[in-house]
């Protein structure tokens, strides 16, 4: 079991904090595997720093695909993307 650390955008964050959001779509280059633990450290783009609040997730389901465009093509062809699920 590994303990993933992340970025996550505020927006983001006060949705998985609420209970609305309960997965991740991150670009695939790093290993993540179910029973991980998904830590995500709230980052302001804005201000360029983290905000101190944190969660953590364990990682229940992941899924890579190379379908989705939000990165760039180069980045898509050498990672995929991966779909993490967390309770």
């Amino acid at each position: 079991m590994a303990r993933i650390e992340k970025k996550i955008w505020p927006k983001y964050f006060q949705k998985i904090l609420d209970g609305d959001k309960t997965f991740e779509l991150r670009l695939a280059d790093f290993e993540c595997n179910p029973e991980d633990i998904l830590i995500l450290k709230e980052w302001n783009p804005e201000t360029k720093e983290y905000t101190g609040r944190v969660i953590e997730k364990q990682v229940t389901y992941v899924l890579k695909t190379k379908d989705v465009k939000f990165w760039s093509e180069e980045d898509v062809k050498k990672f995929g993307f991966q779909i993490i699920s967390f309770k």
